[in-house]
């Protein structure tokens, strides 16, 4: 019974929900979805204790309703009452209606339903939202309802992810010199120009969702010889659990390797993120900090304490 619950659940949430965004193409004016699918709970709880069935949004019956001139919820109210009327006094009457007459009304409204200018110049629009479409549409008929929505938003998640991991990628950067840099203040452009290359500013934007770190690995591994490793999270709002593991594991190798590493820019859920799993505990002390300029400024004052001249290299091993 609780999986046939839940199936019953999900095809009338579906069917809700796709009802009220048709009604909106329709009326333009916008609903509130939770309040529809908790209207729509509630209605088929009552159906339940009183040996009802459950319901779900009408799709032809709201478009027919909106055809007719309905323009607020009391035509829905007008229009339940009409059909109990029909189910409690005149089901004689109705039943003498021929069902031929029927399913000509019924496709007559379903052709109104489909948005035939759209369909027309979909492939033109998008290929890929094109045949997501025709997919879903085939599924629908030939398959399921229940299966045909959820690989519809599978397959759309998936390309909408690579679409986004496509452009958070040119956000992740990796930086040794001010000419390939953009957005660098005058001071944080001198203090990587006179290490000659020896600090690597990693520098990170926008959400780092888990798609982004093969990303992220990929522009480490290109930039090996460095001394100091300063991550930069400060315009990163999210951090993914798959990046943050990429990010670890960059940082322990430096540490490992010898190498000194900074962050700056760390807080809230970021810096918890963090926190949890075990990063900040591996820095030294005093390596977290709260601006990459403040990073910047330390990195070069070791470089400069431990005896390095411009190149990165010793005084005694230069003479």
């Amino acid at each position: 019974m609780v999986a046939e619950a839940l199936v019953l659940a999900v095809v009338g949430s579906i069917d809700a929900l796709l009802t009220a965004v048709i009604a909106e193409s329709l009326t333009r004016k916008e609903s509130d979805s939770n309040k529809e699918l908790v209207g729509q709970g509630i209605g088929n709880i009552a159906s339940g204790l009183f040996g009802g069935i459950p319901g779900a949004g009408a799709t032809m019956g709201t478009v027919v309703n909106i055809q007719s001139g309905a323009r607020s919820a009391l035509s829905g109210l007008v229009r339940a009452t009409i059909l109990l009327v029909v189910v409690l006094w005149a089901a004689g009457l109705t039943a003498q209606i021929p069902l031929a007459v029927l399913a000509g009304i019924a496709l007559k409204v379903g052709l109104d339903i489909v948005d035939w200018s759209f369909l027309k110049r979909a492939h033109r629009v998008s290929l890929r939202a094109a045949m997501i479409m025709y997919g879903v549409i085939g599924l629908t008929v030939f398959v399921d309802l229940i299966w045909a929505v959820a690989l519809g938003v599978f397959v759309a998640n998936v390309l909408t992810i690579e679409r986004l991991c496509k452009l958070q990628s040119h956000a992740v950067r990796a930086i040794k010199s001010p000419g390939t840099a953009d957005g660098l203040t005058l001071d944080e452009q001198l203090v990587l120009e006179r290490p000659n290359g020896r600090i690597l500013l990693f520098s990170l934007g926008g959400p780092l969702i888990f798609g982004l770190a093969k990303a992220i690995s990929r522009q480490h591994a290109v930039l090996e010889d460095h001394a100091v490793l300063i991550m930069d999270f400060t315009d990163v709002p999210v951090l993914g659990v798959s990046s943050s593991l990429a990010l670890e594991k960059i940082i322990l190798e430096d540490l490992a390797a010898g190498r000194e590493v900074w962050i700056a820019g760390a807080d809230g859920d970021v810096l918890k993120r963090l926190e949890r799993l075990g990063i900040t505990a591996a820095l030294p002390a005093g390596r977290l900090v709260a601006t990459k300029q403040e990073a910047l400024d330390q990195a070069e004052a070791l470089l400069m304490d431990d005896g390095r001249d411009a190149s990165g290299v010793a005084p005694a091993a230069a003479a």
